[in-house]
């Protein structure tokens, strides 16, 4: 079953506590691509960066088995750039530079071979954006998952809201779903966030695992206790690939299945924060993922 991911692809700097790095290949939409291609499925990219972004980033997405024919290259003009100083607690960061560059006028092609897509990702994005993949596909997909952020909340609730309707699953972190809803007992604002449209919701809470809902469904998958955390960069959107990567392996988005995918997301991300940026995930091999999937089966007392 083939994967549709739609996100940025960038460069990133980064500061943690544990040191720092100058341009590194970054974005949402090369985090979801390499983690879901994890899981063997073709995975199609759609991204825009400019011309000074270097051969061998999009080497790195190819030799991972990843389409980029739908990778844009603007001549002229240059790749969006975030630079971020995270703090002590790595749950909070500064940013210290955007430049939004060629994603500030991102039109999303659609290859014409991407058009039997049976599994989309919307990465982060304006939701003006989300809206035009979804209508520029020939055919709905079998599943829509979509990722957004507070900043959109503020600027471009109209839009978001058109959104949440054309989609099946929505995946953001507990301060977005309360400020979406406007309640803070996460449960109440589930229910709220389903009502406007996604039946199926994934809320975040980093270091303290992730929640699914579906309807009155209920399932918690906490998070591994690792021994360090080096950059949380990337996390969610790698989490959130493996998710998508492993229901477009396995074909059954059942809730049951869901749940399997939402370990094998976490165990994605869980190798992410253990270096800087992409480094960790796109070295990782077939054995260490299985050895890391059965220690979440043993945390989370769930049969994989």
């Amino acid at each position: 079953m083939s994967l549709l991911a739609i996100g940025s692809v960038a460069f990133d700097a980064l500061e943690t506590p544990y040191g720092k790095t100058d341009k590194i290949i970054g974005g949402a939409g090369t985090y979801i691509s390499l983690s879901a291609s994890y899981f063997k499925i073709p995975v199609n990219l759609v991204a825009v960066v400019g011309e000074d972004f270097p051969q061998e980033y999009i080497q790195l997405l190819e030799n991972k088995e990843i389409d980029t024919t739908g990778l844009q290259i603007k001549k002229g003009e240059k790749t969006f750039f975030w630079s971020g100083r995270y703090h002590n607690n790595m749950n909070s960061r500064d940013t210290l530079v955007t430049e939004l560059n060629v994603l500030g006028t991102f039109d999303p092609i659609i290859p014409e071979q991407y058009q039997d897509c049976q599994y989309l990702m919307l990465g982060n994005l304006t939701p003006a954006v989300q809206i035009t993949v979804i209508e520029r596909l020939a055919k709905r997909p079998k599943l829509i998952v979509m990722d957004t952020m507070n900043f959109w909340m503020d600027i471009a609730m109209d839009d978001l809201k058109k959104v949440l309707t054309m989609i099946d699953v929505l995946c953001i972190n507990d301060e977005e779903a309360r400020q979406l809803s406007g309640d803070y007992s996460l449960r109440t604002a589930a229910k709220t966030i389903m009502a406007m449209g996604p039946k199926t919701l994934i809320i975040k809470k980093g270091e303290h695992g992730a929640l699914l809902f579906q309807g009155d469904k209920l399932f918690f998958c906490p998070a591994l206790v690792l021994e360090q955390v080096f950059d949380p960069t990337g996390a969610g959107d790698t989490f959130v690939g493996g998710f998508i990567g492993y229901l477009a392996k396995t074909d059954d988005i059942s809730f049951e299945n869901m749940k399997r995918a939402i370990v094998h997301g976490s165990a994605m991300a869980s190798f992410c924060v253990e270096k800087f940026g992409t480094e960790r995930i796109v070295d990782l091999n077939d054995e260490e993922l299985t050895s890391r999937i059965n220690e979440f089966k043993d945390l989370a007392g769930f049969d994989i």
